[in-house]
């Protein structure tokens, strides 16, 4: 196992991950480099791959970390238009966040497509409680996931406008078009307008 001579401690997968994603937001896919993800770890960078394969395997532990790391809304009984908005909301802001990390993302969506990661999981219990049927889970998970990535990437790739509150009332105009589609998939009636997200100084 890998020791720092500087930390005097063994190196983690973990400890990989989060430096890896921290040079990833510097630099972008092309500023992460094993050998120099290796020097901010000061170990040598043969012992990186005791923990993963090569870079891609890298870029995958990135992209999986980051997932497992969003603020997910608890299952607290609140309505799941709540629910929904909370996670749409958390995705958004993890997106803003690591927009490298996200749009490697949105150019290998397979990275993120094990339906046992949270982000899934918790997904698919706010769709159940919606009533949406066990059959069509898979679908509408998949349609609104590239709903919200679509308006990720517009933002991070600059084709929305540069006033930051009309961003913001955009995007609560799309989870608003989320949640009457998910309204009108089963069946609800729906709820009062929920106020627009105000920003934050």
């Amino acid at each position: 196992m890998a020791v720092s001579a500087r930390r005097g401690a063994p190196l983690t997968l973990e400890e990989i991950s989060t430096t890896a994603l921290r040079l990833m937001d510097e630099g972008g896919v092309a500023g992460l480099s094993m050998r120099k993800l290796a020097a901010e770890l000061d170990v040598n960078p043969m012992s990186l791959y005791h923990h993963v394969d090569n870079k891609e395997a890298l870029l995958r532990v990135i992209c999986s970390t980051a997932a497992q790391r969003l603020e997910l809304p608890p299952d607290d009984g609140s309505p799941w238009q709540d629910q929904l908005r909370a996670l749409a909301v958390a995705y958004h802001r993890n997106a803003m966040e690591h927009p490298a990390l996200w749009s490697h993302l949105h150019d290998h969506p397979e990275i993120i497509q094990d339906r046992d990661l949270v982000l899934w999981r918790t997904l698919y219990r706010i769709l159940r409680l919606a009533g949406v049927p066990e059959p069509e889970l898979r679908r509408t998970s998949d349609v609104l996931h590239a709903f919200v990535m679509g308006f990720v990437i517009a933002e991070t790739k600059g084709h929305l406008p540069d006033d930051p509150e009309e961003v913001e009332r955009g995007f609560d105009t799309a989870i608003r078009l989320i949640t009457r589609g998910v309204e009108g998939l089963t069946g609800l009636s729906p709820r009062p307008p929920t106020p627009p997200r105000t920003s934050q100084g």
